[in-house]
């Protein structure tokens, strides 16, 4: 690890010294199955592995011996252009009275032989020769000459490259040129080399024809981020993707930390997938409960649960957060929590007002746009899809704006639109081919007096039998509370809402947060030193991100995974969300940008974070912006405190390098976007990272950690659709004047795709025990020796403290109405804080589940 400091020690000295590990839990899924040794200068990763794993650690004394050896490294004294490096030496005694030992920490004695000539210590080796892995947390050294305490909390010096120790260079870039590899070969799990790679082992051609996806990314037809780099061979099918494995190599550091892998939500997600899922499906048809038929069927599974066999029981009870999910009244049943949606009023997701609110406070909240142009427009090519221009008229929508007109009701801001027609329409013709149909989207809103908004129209369109070309059937519908047009309307709403459902989970969640942001972690641990101050700052954010991406690659979004069955894109869903990239803009994502493209919100320098909210109570943009300005004032702070100039920004060449290599490689496919900052000033620098952080924390809390709050009542949003709107004079439509309910269940998403679903977003929308959240570090004040940005993120954190108050003080305002709505549900998920579990709040560093 480094250190700046300087001096002389007496020649023939003995350095006493104290190593902190934290030894690799037993229980961790990510199993080190290969065998290789190396040695490097560690920088707050994990200990050099050295073999595979036989039995497990029992006793600390498996340490001693020959076992764990460390060199120090001077940061004073150079042979040949590289800092001097001492006598191998190994650790000794356990020490059992340490103070500051944190859980599942241990320390051990060490001496050094350390001459004169030497200078003074500033880093050093360390290599493992045992089977099992550690965690590096510390070294100590005591009674140094002239400087007293060295202490290597392994990331606490900070340095840019042109500061570092002249001995010290050459380690810090021999470290980079190991953690960017060769490019070559099949990763092996001890290593800790990243690299990208195209979306190319997301099917299974070679065990199915129908399980061939096409490669996302490095393609102008598919656009895509970059994922980390596994290097398995092509499958025999189609030489450009990637056959799979059940083990998904990542870099050692992004598979470690947890102290309990029951903590870990990722191995009870995989747990689920894998084991949990399949089972609960086979055993539907033997206890003859394969559809739901009425509304407390649905509500059953809450209230009474589902009887299952008990041998399925006893296979699925010992599996971590299940035990919670079976009751233990004897009755053998497999009940869920009761979804806040429905704990106060079961009926409240059926009003206008809840389906409303739920697009400025709910589970995709950042979708809404304001409509400046009626009827609406596509940008779709006329050539291929004909005129899909919307065909909602004046007269639809008039009679419910309150005496307004509609050029009126624009001019004044006061008509917005949830649009999910193009994204979706060059793809109905295939998904409608299936057994679920769908229509593309368009649902018009007005703004009353009272804040809230109303929907005026939806407009369902599917494409016409004679060909895409021809353009779209659309069929426009207008609020009906009574009879069949009253059922109508409600299933109209649900075509939305299964559209919205899709849109939300493949790219508000998936792309826009988890794909997204798994570049910029490569690209900084490829080029951006553990000792560098931008580094430092983003480290926290990047916590398990790799880990649950490539989990989700191998359970979630793969051929016929999760995503693929539960939902309505199918399997098209990874390629409609590629098409979509195609229009991602990383400057649109900081939140401020993000409301005035869609026109929620105007520029206005007088309002504290320079926008003003046209829908003044919008709860996810107004909890948004404060978050907002807490994260870009902290980084402000921290990035002037290391930069002085512009020019400091340019000249540092490991920041240059990263970026260069994000733009060119990591987003690649749109390196030649116009809009990517040049990373000329310190203001882009702040902006980006401000950017980023938000996008790894308060982004993806606000899209995840409702998925069961809102989701978890299939009712209120659903996954897919089976069949079309009934039409007048048919059985169905006769059908559902009889038995609304029915027809509405047929409908949506079905009782082992619900049961499936909701199994894995119970999951997804829980916090583990030892998340880290914003404001918050797991190396406490040891992250830098340096005192004036550990004061500014005091500061950090206490703001957002204050905000937490201040958001709890909005939900308690009756007047704000869309913060609570019919379902009596308080907006809570950008409160900073939360506890353990299900919990509806909480931010997060980083996109850890």
């Amino acid at each position: 690890m480094f250190s700046g400091v300087t001096g002389l020690i007496n020649r023939g000295q003995k350095l006493k010294g104290t190593v902190v590990l934290m030894r690799k839990n037993v229980l961790d899924i990510n199993e080190l199955t290969s065998a290789q040794s190396a040695t490097g200068i560690i920088g707050g990763a994990i200990g050099v592995i050295g073999g595979a794993i036989g039995t497990t650690v029992d006793t600390l004394t498996a340490f001693l011996g020959r076992s764990v050896a460390l060199k120090l490294i001077s940061a004073t004294s150079a042979d040949g252009g590289k800092g001097k490096v001492g006598k191998q030496t190994f650790l000794e005694g356990v020490i059992t009275s340490l103070p500051t030992l944190g859980a599942g920490q241990s320390a051990f004695d060490i001496h050094f032989e350390w001459d004169t000539d030497m200078g003074v210590p500033g880093a050093f080796y360390i290599e493992n020769f045992m089977q099992v892995e550690f965690y590096l947390v510390s070294l100590t050294l005591e009674d140094v000459p002239n400087q007293g305490t060295i202490q290597f909390p392994c990331n606490s010096w900070t340095y840019l490259p042109g500061d570092m120790p002249a001995p010290l260079k050459k380690y810090r870039e021999d470290e980079l040129v190991i953690l960017r590899g060769d490019g070559t070969g099949e990763r092996k799990e001890h290593e800790r080399i990243y690299d990208y790679d195209v979306y190319n082992d997301l099917g299974n051609p070679d065990s199915n024809a129908r399980l061939a996806r096409p490669v996302l990314g490095g393609n102008t037809t598919f656009p895509y981020p970059r994922r980390g780099r596994t290097g398995r061979k092509p499958t025999k099918t189609d030489p450009k993707s990637e056959s799979r494995s059940d083990s998904v190599y990542l870099p050692r550091d992004e598979a470690f930390g947890h102290l309990k892998s029951s903590d870990f939500l990722v191995y009870i997600l995989k747990s689920a997938s894998q084991n949990v899922i399949p089972q609960l499906q086979s055993a539907l048809p033997l206890v003859g409960q394969t559809e739901f038929n009425t509304f407390e069927d649905v509500r059953d599974l809450y209230e009474g649960g589902i009887k299952l066999p008990t041998n399925i029981l006893s296979d699925l009870s010992p599996i971590p957060l299940f035990k919670e999910l079976f009751r233990t009244d004897g009755e053998q049943a497999l009940k869920f929590p009761v979804p806040k949606i429905i704990q106060v009023d079961k009926s409240a997701w059926m009003t206008d007002e809840e389906f409303a609110r739920e697009m400025i406070a709910g589970l995709n909240p950042h979708v809404i746009k304001v409509l400046k142009e009626f009827p609406p427009q596509s940008k779709l090519d006329k050539q291929l899809y004909g005129d899909n221009t919307s065909t909602i008229t004046k007269q639809h929508v008039e009679s419910s704006l309150g005496g307004v007109t509609v050029e009126e009701a624009i001019s004044n801001n006061k008509l917005f639109i949830l649009d999910h027609h193009d994204p979706l329409f060059p793809y109905l013709s295939k998904i409608n081919k299936t057994t679920t149909k769908a229509y593309a989207t368009r649902t018009v809103l007005f703004l009353q007096n009272d804040g809230t908004l109303k929907p005026v129209a939806i407009e369902l369109s599917k494409p016409n039998p004679q060909g895409d070309n021809y353009g779209p059937i659309s069929t426009v519908y207008t609020p009906t509370k009574q009879g069949v047009d009253g059922s109508i309307w409600q299933l109209a709403k649900a075509y939305v809402v299964v559209n919205d459902s899709c849109f939300h989970q493949l790219v508000s969640h998936w792309l826009n947060t988890h794909a997204v942001v798994e570049p910029f972690v490569i690209a900084t641990n490829r080029h951006l030193s553990v000792v560098h101050p931008i580094h430092k700052l983003l480290l926290p954010h990047y916590r398990d991100t790799m880990n649950i991406n490539a989990l989700a690659r191998n359970v979630l979004v793969n051929a016929e995974g999760i995503i693929e069955s539960t939902f309505l894109w199918g399997g098209y869903s990874l390629e409609m969300s590629a098409v979509v990239y195609k229009d991602w803009v990383l400057t649109e994502q900081a939140l401020p940008n993000d409301l005035l493209k869609r026109g929620v919100a105007v520029e206005d320098s007088s309002s504290p974070h320079g926008v003003r909210l046209l829908i003044e109570d919008y709860p996810y943009a107004a909890d948004g912006l404060e978050i907002w300005g807490a994260i870009k004032s902290w980084v402000e702070e921290y990035v002037s405190f290391y930069y002085k100039s512009d020019a400091a920004i340019v000249q540092d060449s490991e920041l240059q390098a990263f970026w260069k290599e994000l733009v060119e490689v990591g987003h690649g496919d749109k390196k030649n976007e116009s809009w990517w900052p040049r990373m000329q000033t310190r203001a882009e620098l702040v902006q980006t990272c401000s950017t980023l952080i938000w996008i790894a924390s308060a982004l993806h809390a606000a899209v995840n950690f409702g998925q069961y709050p809102y989701g978890g009542y299939i009712l209120n949003r659903p996954t897919l659709s089976r069949q079309f709107m009934p039409e007048k004079g048919s059985k169905e439509y006769d059908d559902l004047a009889k038995n609304p309910e029915k027809v509405f269940l047929n409908t949506i998403t079905g009782k082992k795709e619900t049961l499936t679903d909701l199994t894995i977003i119970e999951v997804l929308s829980r916090h583990a025990s030892d998340e880290q959240y914003l404001g918050q570090r797991g190396d406490g004040d040891n992250w830098t020796a340096d005192t004036a940005p550990i004061e500014a993120f005091k500061r950090f954190g206490k703001k957002l403290v204050e905000i937490e108050q201040k958001l709890i003080q909005r939900n308690n305002d009756e007047r704000l109405r869309n913060r609570y709505g019919p379902a009596q549900m308080p907006y809570t998920l950008l409160y900073p804080s939360s506890e353990e579990g299900l919990t509806f709040r909480g931010i997060p560093n980083s996109i850890s589940i």
